[in-house]
């Protein structure tokens, strides 16, 4: 299944872009994965990563977010997916995923992997699958 962006809409990896206070809202204050993670920590995350934003291409206002931590070589970690609730529902998020596998692409990367506690069927549209081996990895941290 192809993930084309509609009409009307636009994909930037321009930082320039990014409405930072809108990406910190949203995913500070509804994204399960970031409640309350601090303005400076977003602002970081942005700064060591590969950003993309999708806009409304009339007028300029951004709809969805994604990042990307990469070394360019051999793996990527996609995270941060976020779509405007007003936004939802017009295959943007779906859209998005593709244009970072698209960005991805030319750098051969063995892996990109993710992790999501509700967004299964929107990744497995765009060819992500469980870990067949998830034994094999592990993670330091708070899970």
């Amino acid at each position: 299944m192809t993930n084309e962006l509609p009409d009307g809409y636009e994909i930037s990896t321009d930082p320039a872009r990014l409405d930072v206070g809108l990406i910190h809202r949203w995913l500070s204050e509804d994204a399960y994965w970031a409640l309350g993670r601090s303005r400076q920590k977003q602002e970081d995350a942005i700064a060591g990563s590969l950003n993309f934003g999708v806009y409304d291409q009339a007028s300029g206002a951004q709809l969805a977010y994604a990042r990307v931590v990469t070394d360019r070589a051999t793996f990527a970690w996609l995270c941060d997916v976020y779509v405007d609730p007003g936004a939802r529902g017009k295959r943007l998020g779906g859209a998005l995923v593709e244009a970072v596998k698209a960005h991805l692409e030319p750098y051969g990367l063995r892996r990109i992997l993710l992790a999501t506690a509700d967004a299964h069927a929107v990744y497995a549209r765009s060819g992500f699958t469980p870990l067949d081996t998830p034994q094999k990895w592990m993670a330091f941290g708070n899970q």
